[in-house]
């Protein structure tokens, strides 16, 4: 029997039943080489909308669309066999129905493969997440900083600071939590709020720029490789790999100019074998 063959891929139940178990390992990857590398070690994979800020350069997540996230979704599944893989619902994809969000959800599973798809919003996208999980999409939830509200917030601020806004992010929380979410991302909020939220919610919470108590944390990857030079203060980066492309890069383009190119035996010849 193939390798292939023997290895289950972790579903959203599995994520599910991690609540207040062992750490959830979490990592973003919008393409197949790295979502290949990310697979062997992560318990679930998030094709984020990030990748609008991260691939494309935009300056957030609002313009990017269905038709980016289902081609990178592809990318990963393809690359992956072990790690749940779950894909952003873009901004405007969603928000504008139930039906909307469910057609739009459906279109994402049935074209990429994956196991679930995440939305932002809390009180407001509850009735949402119903629908969905009624109808068999497993659905990640997002609360605290959510990027597609940026223009709203103000920024990419974070959250819950003051105990006044706490009620308001709790109950967002909570919301989506008792909705059928199978997990919560929760993003830069304070530590004693994603501590409270950890300890309210029956789901499991994945902490990003928030507290060592939540069940698991998700970083983009190319932040924490040092390649997107915007790095969030709450990330630690673990490699500078825009030094080292940058190096490898510079020492081809000084081996061009000074005409070394590649040896005979790295040339396709047309001379018979």
């Amino acid at each position: 029997m193939s390798s292939q063959a023997q290895t289950r891929r972790v579903t959203a139940q599995d994520i599910r039943q991690r609540k207040s178990g062992e750490p959830i390992v979490s990592l973003t990857a919008y393409t197949a080489p790295m979502a290949a590398i990310v697979d062997e070690f992560a318990d679930f994979i998030l094709v984020g909308d990030s990748l609008g800020m991260v691939v494309y350069g935009f300056d957030s997540t609002v313009p990017v669309t269905l038709e980016m996230m289902i081609l990178h979704g592809q990318a990963v599944m393809c690359s992956t066999r072990k790690a749940l893989v779950v894909v952003d619902l873009p901004f405007g994809s969603y928000e504008e129905s139930r039906e909307q969000a469910l057609r739009n959800a459906a279109r994402v599973l049935k074209e990429t493969g994956c196991g679930a798809v995440k939305l932002e919003g809390g009180v407001r996208m509850a009735e949402t997440v119903r629908f969905l999980v009624e109808r068999g999409i497993p659905v990640m939830g997002h609360v605290g900083l959510t990027p597609q509200a940026v223009n709203v917030l103000g920024g990419f601020k974070a959250q819950g600071r003051s105990k006044a806004e706490w009620p308001a992010i709790l109950a967002d929380a909570e919301a989506v939590a008792q909705a059928g979410a199978f997990s919560l991302v929760v993003e830069a909020v304070s530590e004693p709020l994603a501590a409270e939220i950890t300890r309210r919610v029956d789901v499991p919470t994945i902490g990003i720029g928030a507290s060592v108590t939540c069940d698991g944390q998700i970083l983009v990857l190319d932040d924490m490789l040092g390649l997107t030079g915007r790095v969030p203060k709450f990330v630690k980066t673990y490699g500078n790999l825009a030094e080292a492309v940058r190096n490898a890069v510079s020492a081809y383009a000084d081996e061009v100019k000074a005409r070394q190119f590649p040896s005979e035996s790295h040339v396709y010849s047309l001379k018979p074998e």
